[in-house]
């Protein structure tokens, strides 16, 4: 059951950011566990230090995702060639 998933995530140690993905395509990072309410039917999502939140019903999580290892794709300095 997703719900058992999410709240083995939720109580993983040490705690690692994870994506829930809705079937509308829509993504809400998991970053802070506190952040997060399991509800009987759906799930509560807030966005730390904004005003912005997300409420998904169970039927509508599409699948929970790894953030990866943490290193964003091209982010690496770009310098002049020899």
């Amino acid at each position: 059951m997703i719900q058992e998933t999410i709240r083995e995530k939720l109580e993983q140690t040490p705690f690692a950011p994870f994506y829930i993905r809705a079937s509308s395509g829509q993504a809400c990072r998991v970053s802070n566990p506190a952040l997060v309410v399991l509800m009987k039917s759906k799930l509560f999502v807030a966005e730390a230090r904004s005003d912005r939140y997300a409420t998904i019903p169970y039927l509508h999580i599409a699948g929970v995702e790894e953030t990866g290892n943490g290193h964003a794709r091209g982010t690496r300095p770009r310098g002049k060639r020899r």
